[in-house]
C-alpha cells in the first residue's frame, strides 16, 4: 500500500485569515483512518489537524525543521529510537530537527501539529 493511501495528507490551507476553525466539527466529520490537514499558515509556520482512527506512521525524521504535537483527545504515541512518550489531552511535545521518529495511536486521537511550512510531513 503506498503511502498516499495508507494517509490522506493534506497540505493545503484549509482556511484563510480572519475565517473561524471549528476543529471539534472536523474531528466529528472525518471518516478517515489516518487523516492530516493543513488548517492555517501563521508566518512561515503551518498548523495542523491529524485525525488517526489507528495505526501507526512510518519511521521518518525532519533534517531542516522541527516538529511540535499537541493532543486534543486520545493519546498519541511518539516513538523515539531509544524512548516512547504517550501524550495524553492536554499534553505536547517537540521532536527536534534530525531525530527520527514515528507515531502511532491505539485508540481515536486528535492532534495539533505546528511546523514549518517547508516540512514534507513524511519526512526527508
Amino acid at each position: 500500500m503506498s503511502e498516499q493511501q495508507k494517509y490522506n495528507i493534506n497540505l493545503d490551507r484549509k482556511f484563510g485569515f480572519l475565517e473561524l476553525i471549528d476543529v471539534p466539527s472536523l474531528i466529528e466529520g472525518c471518516t478517515e483512518n489516518w487523516y492530516n490537514q493543513t488548517l492555517c499558515q501563521v508566518n512561515d509556520c503551518v498548523v495542523r489537524l491529524g485525525i488517526f482512527k489507528s495505526g501507526e506512521f512510518h519511521w521518518h525524521k525532519h533534517d531542516n525543521e522541527d516538529e511540535f504535537f499537541f493532543t486534543l483527545q486520545g493519546r498519541f504515541i511518539i516513538e523515539l529510537e531509544d524512548a516512547s512518550i504517550v501524550l495524553e489531552p492536554y499534553q505536547g511535545f517537540t521532536v527536534p530537527r534530525g531525530v527520527l521518529h514515528r507515531t502511532r495511536v491505539n485508540e481515536p486521537t486528535a492532534i495539533i501539529m505546528l511546523e514549518g511550512a517547508s516540512v514534507q510531513p513524511t519526512g526527508d
